[in-house]
């Protein structure tokens, strides 16, 4: 991590300025209307889907060479983030397609990527990625899903847990280890797996606190036969690619979590400047005053920290490690803090189901646990320091 005096770390720009604008009329009018439904009957949010797609917001991180619209970091990031502020379960329709297929943009073959983003980009797919498993959750490398050489293929054994959108998507980009007796570290390789591949199921869907619109489901592999033009990468360094993918879309999880915040903050700001308590509105309150400031102020450092990092990510810069488990922690933790004090600030309506305040409160948990707990990447950013 350097502290060189180049202030110039991101930069807003009218284009961006005009996305946002873009993204949220699309989330208001398309995306809102159904997030208590999708919450509550715990379905795959379509019209989000449908929405984002046809608004080219799907998957805008593909590049144009692959039909896609090229948008840089930042920008898939505000797209994330405008998405969350009204459903987070949606958000994770663009989060997780990035998530899935970076894999592939960092490290496919030309025919790889030629095969598999163009699909993403034109949405006739989500791309979701299996890299945890039951009994390897935080420690990625003592994974036991087996990928077997057999001639040119290989044949995959195993389980993948807590895979967001599975059983949506079509493709995922899945980690198996491909020499059991090799170096703990460097025995992993990454594949594309197809859901029509004989042999690949699904288990039951998971029952969730939150993000209940996206689909979380176990992969389960029973000899599925994957032809070698497959691999993602080098076989044995697909270990490096997951964490190096993981340094770039964890920025995505803070814009998420920066989303999901701000909604919370817009619908308690506007409840307590209604409410009337002792013949006065709520939000005059000294107390109620300075929640709010508290609230906002520790939003817009979140946003500032994911900003910093998307602009890292987009450069690559040696940094991004650490950048990008500052962002996604700080931002989590800020998500569950502003959401809990909203919920306060609404008192007993806040409890209820007939405000958003309560759905949001939950989704913002998972932001403080998934691609990486908060503990973890505090060790990362410990060690980046100490390097």
């Amino acid at each position: 991590m350097s502290a060189n005096a180049d202030f110039d770390l991101f930069r807003i720009n009218e284009d961006h300025e005009v996305l946002r604008e873009a993204v949220r009329a699309v989330a208001e009018d398309k995306i809102a209307p159904y997030a208590a439904a999708v919450d509550e009957e715990a379905r795959y949010p379509q019209e989000a889907h449908d929405a984002l797609v046809a608004s080219d917001f799907f998957a805008p991180h593909v590049p144009e060479e692959y039909d896609g619209v090229g948008a840089d970091a930042l920008a898939t990031c505000i797209v994330i983030e405008e998405v969350a502020r009204v459903c987070a379960s949606s958000s994770l329709i663009p989060a997780v397609n990035k998530l899935g297929s970076l894999p592939v943009v960092l490290a496919g073959s030309d025919e790889l990527k030629a095969k598999y983003l163009p699909p993403l980009a034109h949405g006739e797919t989500t791309f979701s990625y299996g890299l945890s498993e039951r009994e390897a959750g935080s420690d990625t490398a003592s994974m036991r899903c087996r990928a077997t050489r057999d001639g040119d293929d290989w044949v995959l054994n195993g389980q993948k847990s807590w895979i967001t959108n599975a059983g949506v998507s079509e493709y995922y980009t899945v980690l198996a280890v491909t020499d059991p007796e090799g170096k703990r570290g460097s025995n992993v390789t990454a594949f594309v797996v197809e859901k029509s591949d004989a042999g690949f199921t699904f288990g039951e869907k998971e029952r969730k606190l939150g993000i209940k619109g996206s689909p979380t489901r176990e992969l389960h592999f029973d000899h599925v036969r994957i032809p070698g033009d497959r691999v993602v990468g080098e076989v044995g360094e697909g270990l490096k690619l997951a964490l190096k993918t993981l340094d770039h879309t964890r920025v995505t999880i803070g814009a998420q979590a920066v989303g999901i915040a701000q909604g919370a903050l817009d619908h308690a700001v506007a409840y307590v400047k209604e409410r009337r308590q002792f013949g006065r509105a709520v939000a005059d309150f000294q107390g109620v005053q300075f929640m709010l400031a508290d609230m906002a102020m520790e939003l817009e450092a979140a946003r500032q920290m994911v900003y910093v990092a998307a602009a890292k990510s987009e450069r690559g810069d040696a940094d991004l490690t650490f950048f990008g488990a500052a962002a996604k922690c700080y931002a989590s933790d800020v998500a569950m803090k502003v959401t809990t004090d909203a919920v306060q600030l609404l008192g007993g309506a806040g409890y209820t189901r007939d405000f958003p305040l309560e759905r949001m409160m939950r989704d913002a948990k998972i932001t403080q646990i998934y691609e990486g707990t908060n503990q973890v990447q505090r060790i990362v950013m410990a060690r980046q320091l100490l390097a």
